[in-house]
């Protein structure tokens, strides 16, 4: 997807389409991190992190369970 930037005051801002802000749970009250490598922005949602904790864990359950059957489907 290409964007360009707004002039929003003195600043330049960049317009994430809903679609986006909707699969990635993100809304005008979530922080996000900005970071560069000198080549490219990426910005990401700060999560909570007992709520990734559990995440991770359910995907560990998985993959613990179906793990052979997903690397099967996989190929």
């Amino acid at each position: 997807m290409k964007k360009t930037l707004i002039r929003h005051g003195n600043s330049l801002a960049l317009v994430i389409d809903k679609p986006i802000l909707e699969m990635l749970q993100i809304t005008a009250e979530t922080p996000l991190e900005l970071t560069t490598n000198g080549d490219a922005i990426l910005v990401r949602p700060i999560r909570d992190k007992r709520r990734q904790r559990q995440l991770q864990e359910s995907l560990d359950r998985i993959n613990e369970k179906f793990g052979d059957d997903l690397e099967r489907l996989a190929q």
